[in-house]
């Protein structure tokens, strides 16, 4: 499994907390228009970041947690890039199972899109690559597991609290049909964790629904997709009928977490409800 580099970046907090936006699963396609279950993802996406900025104005980083084109295309990560300049913060990225990492490396050559770790406001965000290439489902595998304990030792000795974020999600979500593509070693990703109490949060993408839940201290969070929404707890395949959305998130000083979903209101979609898949 291609492994992220140990490159750390730093930002600034603008205020008392760390404000974070999240997008997530934009499945870009190829050419400008394309659709998923018959949305056009590129005029959701631009809704959303629309919305975001006008409910949550400047944010200090933008994190998008993969699936960010549909099939991997140079020129959907191209336009994800000219949308996002849009917002005056830096945008850290995320491969899912959808996406391809060397396209994703070549489109945003010689920025920092795909960092191991991003440091600031008291906090680190810890950027864990959960693809197997050619693969639905998700790992971390050893080398991924060795960073984040590492990453961990290494903030808490100076005193920072920590934020997890992959692609996968690490614990089941109550739908089976996308729980069979749960993060394969969460057992150990877990162990990990839990041994280390600056840990705070995990945030996840591809099951395009929102979760807010706790594991002990940590908070966990999933959140909608920017296009194409999963019916919450569905043994099967099914899509839901609710529109788009992303996540915002303050990053408290003191190690906690504000964070809540909103979802575009002033637009109407198009989906496909009685399709049986997407991949």
């Amino acid at each position: 499994m291609p492994e992220f580099t140990n490159m750390t970046c730093n930002i600034e907090s603008k205020g008392d907390s760390l404000r974070l936006l999240q997008f997530t699963d934009t499945h870009l396609c190829a050419a400008a228009g394309g659709t998923l279950l018959d949305m056009d993802t590129d005029r959701s996406v631009q809704l959303v970041i629309e919305q975001a900025l006008a409910e949550r104005g400047e944010p200090d980083a933008v994190l998008c947690t993969g699936d960010l084109s549909d099939r991997g295309s140079r020129d959907a990560y191209r336009r994800l890039e000219n949308y996002l300049e849009g917002i005056p913060a830096p945008s850290f990225w995320l491969p899912g199972n959808h996406d391809d990492r060397d396209e994703m490396l070549a489109a945003t050559r010689g920025k920092d899109r795909l960092p191991g770790e991003i440091r600031g406001g008291g906090w680190q965000i810890i950027m864990l690559n959960s693809q197997i290439p050619g693969e639905v489902g998700g790992r971390l595998g050893e080398g991924e597991l060795l960073r984040l304990k590492q990453a961990l030792q290494g903030g808490e000795k100076e005193g920072l609290h920590a934020l997890v974020c992959l692609h996968h999600q690490p614990v089941r979500v109550g739908s089976a049909w996308i729980d069979e593509q749960m993060v394969a070693d969460a057992a150990e990703f877990w162990q990990i964790l839990e041994a280390h109490a600056g840990a705070k949060g995990v945030l996840w993408g591809h099951v395009h629904q929102q979760i807010d839940q706790r594991r002990g201290d940590i908070a966990l969070m999933a959140s909608p997709s920017t296009c194409v929404q999963f019916a919450p707890g569905s043994a099967e395949f099914k899509a839901d009928d609710q529109p788009p959305g992303y996540r915002w998130l303050e990053l408290r000083a003191d190690g906690g977490i504000e964070s809540g979903v909103s979802r575009v209101t002033n637009a109407e979609f198009t989906v496909d409800l009685e399709s049986g898949g997407y991949l």
